[in-house]
């Protein structure tokens, strides 16, 4: 019976580990971002480059649960989400850019590049003889 407890606890340790881990060093996660292009969110830039820690934005204010962050143009003035550090402030010695300043929108939303037009086919060369 304490083998089976034992066990049992190392497989929900376990099974809790890939849930907490969020976005990792080395791991990144993509919001749609709608008309702006997509968010991509690097585990490399926001980890520790930055000196955070996992507790210092999970569970507040990012849940941990993948999907539960909804961020609308609205939040972005706001000094919640990603203005609790983006506010173009100084956090941790470095300045970090506003999420509220338009021209810095850029620097979290990318758009895809348009695709060039698709070339005509060429006519097919005639042999000679």
């Amino acid at each position: 019976m304490k083998i089976a407890t034992i066990f049992l606890s190392i497989l929900v340790a376990l099974a809790f580990v890939g849930s907490a881990m969020a976005v990792a060093p080395g791991k990144t996660v993509e919001y749609p971002g709608a008309d702006q292009g997509k968010v991509t969110f690097n585990g490399d830039t926001h980890a520790a480059k930055q000196g955070l820690k996992c507790a210092d934005c999970h569970p507040k204010p990012f849940g941990m649960k993948k999907g539960s962050f909804k961020m609308t143009k609205e939040d972005h003035g706001k000094p919640d989400y990603c203005g609790k550090c983006h506010d173009g402030k100084e956090h941790n010695g470095k300045v970090v850019f506003s999420q509220s300043d338009e021209k810095d929108c850029g620097k979290c939303h990318m758009k895809a590049a348009p695709e060039a037009p698709k070339a005509a086919p060429e006519a097919p060369k005639e042999e000679k003889k």
